[in-house]
């Protein structure tokens, strides 16, 4: 078995660990502490100079978490059991480890292993772990290669060789086709873990949310923003009601997405962060459709696809409107339906409020004041309620969260014959001052009511408002007591924190759109920049192969001059084999120091001792651990004092 240097071992450790530890939370526990026993024992193996285990003991640890995985996953393909199998075989291939081969391999997969943490993140911080992970892992393939060498040395080595790959990486990054969704293709677990609104509303869906401060997406506006209070973020529209949760139902699409704008339009650009579903989100009402979308005639915007990666377009909206659409007779009859004999105590109150009142507007005035000063409380955590939720609701614990609130005023609303439905999507947004960028959170995810009022169309209704109007005004942490559950960096008012946060997220914003946002829409533009007005696959790939050849000639041709300017011993040894060559001996190619001074001694056999020692001393400078300066000063004083 080939000896192989301890240091760059323990660099291969490192690196496989770095690879490796952004995964272990993932994985099975199991898993887990199988990679650092796996670790653990090939260290053991180093420090005490023992032999590697047989194969068969190897070949069935890898039969049995084989069949472990699959029993975990109940499947060997897809993301998730992938990497967990490439992390498993990488740490059982350390303990076949015998020869620069072997190392080779490990190396090579160890960078796989770091490139599959993409696969879940691509954060700026991800990045910069990995770019570490490839710095390490690149210095230990040099010590292996070169085992006399300091530490030192290669990483100086290494760094070297990654800089000189940075040219090539921008070319293929500019250059090479783009491709939409996973690179991996296995979309069954390629979108797993995703936050966002749900396709249906149950008590506690949205609350859920407000625990969370990943961003839902952002806009920029030109010129100032509107109020928060404007700031309604329009996204799934339901109209089914079971007694507890709320579906989108049939879906009335028997007119076309259409409104009657008043007013100017709101211009601004939407990023909104992938959620695995088809809607969109826009300001309520939009007057545009994004590219590849549609609208219906509840006014939801939707995608041809689920938004599965990052997305960005440009919208107008209007915030004074009115909605028309989804008001024929059975898309009316369909907003009044209500479940038989749930929560007759609300029934009773809004059939009182309608023999009151002479028009649908004195109603829904009703409904409001009965959630203003019903004495109502806004909380993340309100009591369960029965099977007559909304009577539970408004006559007993009269606390609830948003969805409570518009659940149970359009059910007032159609108890009383008004035609109602329920809006989701997210209210309110933070200015980022640094970049200019509203910020939506999750954690500004919101539900409020719609109702049809003949002489207006569709009129939103938020009773939360009503219940209390901070929410909306001043945001979530506003709303709430401090002793409400909230993400640490919603309720804080520490300014240098805040600010901290806003630089960081402006830098990550930038970082999406740049170079996570590089999509093939975005690489049409560039190329049409650069000439190419309807660019093909052939004519990428012919752009790219010269582009790659050109860096690398580049590079090649800069390493060869800068090795020979550099290098005083090279420079040296040319130039003893210059002045044999004017004497008649001329040094061939692939023609070594030690075979060519055994060649010019015996053509000068008066000179044959100096020329000896000057191959064998540029040799042990040339090839040698360590360079003595003396030697190479010695060197050049032989030299220059030599002649044939």
């Amino acid at each position: 078995m080939q000896r192989l240097p301890a240091p760059s071992l323990y660099l291969l450790f490192a690196g496989m660990t770095l690879a490796a530890a952004p995964h272990l939370p993932r994985l099975p526990w199991w898993i887990a502490l199988l990679v650092v026993g796996l670790l653990g024992w090939r260290a053991w193996v180093v420090q005490r100079s023992i032999s590697l285990p047989r194969r068969w003991l190897i070949l069935g640890l890898a039969f049995t978490t084989l069949a472990m995985v699959y029993l975990h996953y109940k499947t060997l393909f897809g993301r998730d059991a992938g990497v967990a199998l490439l992390v498993i075989f990488l740490a059982l291939k350390l303990l076949e480890m015998r020869s620069l081969r072997d190392v080779t391999v490990v190396v090579l997969l160890a960078y796989f292993l770091a490139l599959t943490n993409f696969f879940y993140s691509q954060t700026i911080l991800t990045g910069a772990m990995m770019t570490v992970t490839l710095v390490v892992l690149t210095t230990a393939l040099v010590g292996f290669n070169a085992p006399r060498r300091r530490v030192r040395d290669n990483l100086k080595t290494a760094g070297v060789l990654l800089v000189q790959g940075l040219p090539v990486m921008l070319i293929l990054f500019l250059l090479f086709p783009r491709v939409q969704g996973p690179l991996w293709g296995l979309p069954q677990d390629a979108y797993a873990g995703m936050t966002g609104l749900s396709d249906s509303m149950t008590p506690g869906n949205i609350s859920s949310l407000s625990q969370s401060d990943a961003i839902a997406f952002r806009a920029r506006f030109e010129g100032e923003p509107p109020p928060r209070g404007r700031l309604y973020w329009r996204g799934p529209v339901f109209w089914d009601f079971d007694g507890r949760t709320w579906r989108a139902g049939l879906g009335p699409s028997s007119q076309p997405y259409r409104f009657e704008p008043e007013g100017v339009p709101v211009q601004y650009e939407m990023t909104v962060e992938p959620h695995n579903r088809q809607w969109l989100f826009a300001l309520d009402l939009a007057g545009q459709m994004p590219p590849n979308a549609y609208g219906t005639s509840d006014y939801q915007l939707l995608s041809r696809q689920p938004v599965r990666s990052r997305l960005r377009y440009s919208m107008h909206s209007f915030l004074e409107y009115r909605a028309t659409a989804g008001a024929s007779p059975a898309e009316l009859d369909y907003a009044r339906r209500l479940p038989p004999e749930v929560n007759p105590r609300a029934r009773e109150l809004a059939f009182r409020w309608r023999s009151e009142s002479r028009r649908e507007d004195d109603v829904v005035l009703r409904a409001v004041d009965h959630f203003r000063n019903a004495g109502m409380r806004y909380t993340l955590t309100p009591p369960l309620l029965g099977t007559d939720s909304v009577d539970d609701l408004l006559f007993v614990t009269k606390a609830g969260f948003c969805e409570h609130f518009a659940s149970a005023f359009v059910f007032l609303m159609r108890a009383a014959g008004v035609p109602a439905r329920v809006v989701t999507g997210y209210q309110g947004g933070e200015l980022n001052p640094v970049d200019q960028f509203v910020v939506v959170r999750q954690s500004d995810a919101h539900a409020w009511a719609e109702v049809w009022l003949p002489s207006r169309g569709w009129v939103r209704v938020d009773p939360t408002a009503a219940v209390v109007p901070m929410r909306v005004e001043s945001g979530l942490a506003a709303a709430v007591p401090d002793t409400e559950p909230l993400p640490l960096l919603v309720r804080v008012d520490a300014s240098w924190l805040r600010q901290v946060r806003f630089s960081w997220e402006a830098l990550a914003n930038r970082w999406n759109q740049w170079v996570l946002g590089y999509n093939p829409e975005r690489q049409r533009e560039f190329l049409h920049r650069l000439g190419m007005p309807s660019p093909d696959w052939q004519k990428m790939a012919t752009t790219l192969f010269w582009a790659v050849g050109g860096i690398v000639t580049l590079i090649a041709l800069f390493v060869l001059r800068r090795r020979l300017s550099k290098d005083p011993v090279q420079r040296t040894w040319l130039a003893f084999c210059a002045k044999l060559a004017r004497a008649g001996t001329q040094r061939h190619p692939s023609e070594g120091p030690a075979a060519f001074a055994e060649r010019a001694g015996r053509a000068h056999p008066a000179r044959a001792g100096v020329v000896e020692a000057i191959a064998k001393l540029y040799a042990d400078l040339r090839y040698g651990p360590q360079r003595d300066p003396e030697g190479v000063a010695r060197l050049a004083r032989m030299v220059r004092e030599f002649r044939p």
